[in-house]
């Protein structure tokens, strides 16, 4: 790994538009705690005695949170009630508790990628701006100059506000076999043509071996599809606004997707979200896995995983037209109907410190978004993932690019396009699917950009 250090630390002043950070090798909570009972001029002790809700998406993130809650309350005084639900229902409720006027939550995990327009316009969250500026509620080493300018960016409305701190980014990546790919004498591809002719090479359906997995599930499938089509240096809303999903680049990248999933993966794939990817993968019949970085943890661990120690972590293939890693990202934000927005705050600066992004690397649970995680050799080199892992991330960082489009309604545009590509699977035509799904979609799309 001394090579792939070195390359890090001469990156560490360009890699991803970032700026300059301090090391954060990590450390015990205990030793949290005392440094931080030791800034005399912060009071963390100012909210002891209230109660926090805390909403989150279920994820190796949300899990690490949880995990290391405790310090929190040890450190402020604050109780915390913290609840992980799978993403749709997450989001579902979050959008009714808001429409609503009142929230059962204070803090509230956001997806960028769906919710981030939908919350600016409702104004749901709270502007964490004067928070941040505020020396009383941001801990003095709480540096957020250290965040990616690319994290800040993706937390940052249009309007400037910022509703959310950055918690983590995630590139998709392919995880393969290391096994399979040396039994059929094959290498890990560069390419979608080399992905496809790996996927055949595996495949062994009546040995129980399958090409490759990627999420069939409507919805929750949409962005294989969009991510597919960054590979043609398009996305599905171009910088006009308008759909391009009847493009030729748009029919071949569902062609592409019909055909890893319809030929080459497991049977009941249109059920997959990605923990039933990830079980299948973990048992050692699939190639590949198509999905977001963060879900190493559990391939790497022998009690549970037939693959640990044989996992290839492989930056995403290149395109006819382009080579990019579609990105993924989410943020910590305070309730606008929150009574409590002051000491919700204080929890959303603890759970993207320095430490807990640390965390975040070294478990294996995602990408952080602070440049002293990532850039750090010392963290890097007390890694316990392979040093392709690490490798991988900060390439896929790299040539990342929003994996869907920045609308409003980008929950209705993948659940449309997601039946739609459910059905490809099942054998309808790519073209005529998405035509049809394009009729649906587009009065939603100019609907919400009219409201």
């Amino acid at each position: 790994m001394r090579n792939f250090r070195r390359s890090i630390l001469t990156s560490r002043r360009t890699a991803l538009g970032m700026g300059a950070g301090t090391a954060a090798t990590l450390i015990g909570a205990p030793y949290v705690i005392r440094r931080a009972r030791a800034q005399s001029d912060f009071d963390w002790k100012r909210f002891e005695g209230e109660h926090l809700e805390v909403f989150l998406s279920k994820n190796p993130r949300s899990a690490l949170l949880q995990e290391h809650e405790a310090e929190f309350v040890e450190l402020t005084g604050i109780s915390v009630g913290s609840e992980q639900v799978p993403e749709q229902q997450h989001r579902q409720k979050q959008v009714i508790e808001f429409t609503s006027g009142s929230t059962s939550f204070d803090v509230t995990m956001t997806a960028y990628h769906v919710q981030k327009r939908l919350f600016a316009k409702g104004g749901w969250l709270e502007d964490l701006r004067p928070f941040l500026e505020d020396p009383e509620l941001t801990p003095p080493d709480y540096d957020f100059a250290d965040f990616s300018e690319g994290s800040v960016a993706y937390a940052t409305q249009a309007d400037g506000r910022m509703d959310t701190v950055p918690f983590n980014i995630d590139p998709w990546i392919v995880y393969w076999n290391q096994d399979l790919f040396a039994e059929a004498g094959i290498e890990y591809p560069d390419t979608y043509e080399g992905m496809l002719e790996a996927a055949k090479a595996i495949h062994a359906p009546d040995k129980g071996i399958y090409g490759v997995v990627s999420r069939g599930l409507k919805n929750a499938n949409t962005p294989v599809w969009t991510g597919l089509m960054l590979g043609w240096d398009m996305e599905a809303v171009d910088a006009e606004g308008m759909l391009t999903t009847t493009s030729p680049e748009a029919i071949a990248a569902a062609e592409l997707y019909k055909t890893l999933n319809a030929d080459y993966a497991p049977e009941g794939v249109v059920g997959f979200n990605w923990n039933e990817c990830q079980t299948s993968f973990m048992q050692g019949t699939v190639g590949m896995w198509i999905d977001g970085l963060g879900f190493a943890k559990p391939l790497e661990d022998a009690a549970t995983s037939k693959v640990a120690g044989k996992v290839g972590y492989g930056v995403f293939p290149s395109g006819p037209t382009a080579r990019h890693s579609p990105l993924f990202g989410s943020g910590l934000g305070v309730s606008a109907f929150s009574p409590r927005k002051e000491a919700a705050f204080l929890y959303c600066a603890w759970a993207t410190n320095k430490v807990n992004q640390v965390r975040m690397l070294q478990s294996g649970a995602g990408a952080p978004c602070r440049n002293s995680a990532i850039f750090d050799p010392e963290v890097l080199a007390s890694l316990a993932f392979p040093e392709q892992w690490a490798e991988t991330l900060v390439e896929s960082a790299r040539i990342a690019r929003p994996g869907l489009p920045v609308i409003i309604p980008v929950s209705e545009f993948r659940d449309i396009y997601g039946v739609a590509l459910t059905n490809m699977i099942s054998g309808a035509d790519p073209a005529e699917e998405l035509a049809s799904a394009t009729e649906q979609f587009r009065p939603v799309l100019e609907k919400s950009e009219r409201a």
